[in-house]
């Protein structure tokens, strides 16, 4: 599994969002963009993660930065998820997990102990030229929304 570095480029995709708009990373040049990547929508930690950044999303916002999750849910899945827990930004489809394996955010991972393969929890910080500013591998679903906006200067 490649892993991507500050400074790499942030690989190009087009993905769906819960309501079948198409949204391209490329749309967002020119402004700061976070892209995490979470298991499944409406499982207690990626909730908690989740409503972690719909609470920050103003200050992000504010600051001209965009937020995308991804995951491998279908739309109608990530439309629910999206209504039930009041989240303000896109939720991209990425079923085929294309997106998850370019940005290193699928394969090997310890869950409970046994070695599995899957979803690797992971947030990204990607600048207005299209490189990757921050790469966060392997973050806990608690918490680490406030070291991405530490990381922003947004304390």
């Amino acid at each position: 599994m490649t892993r991507l570095e500050p400074g790499d480029p942030a690989p190009e995709f087009t993905l769906d969002d819960q309501d079948g708009a198409t949204v391209s990373l490329s749309d967002l040049r020119g402004r700061r963009t976070v892209v995490f990547f979470y298991p499944a929508a409406m499982t207690p930690g990626c909730t908690r993660e989740a409503c972690d950044f719909r609470d920050s999303v103003d200050a992000l916002r504010g600051a001209g930065v965009e937020v995308l999750g991804v995951s491998r849910d279908d739309e109608a899945k990530l439309r629910r998820f999206r209504e039930q827990e009041q989240l303000t930004y896109p939720l991209l489809s990425d079923p085929d997990r294309a997106v998850h394996e370019a940005y290193g955010a699928w394969g090997e991972k310890k869950n409970y102990g046994k070695t599995v393969e899957g979803v690797i929890r992971s947030t990204f910080v990607i600048d207005p030229e299209g490189r990757i500013e921050h790469a966060l591998y392997n973050v806990k679903a608690t918490g680490h929304v406030a070291r991405v906006r530490t990381l922003l200067g947004l304390g």
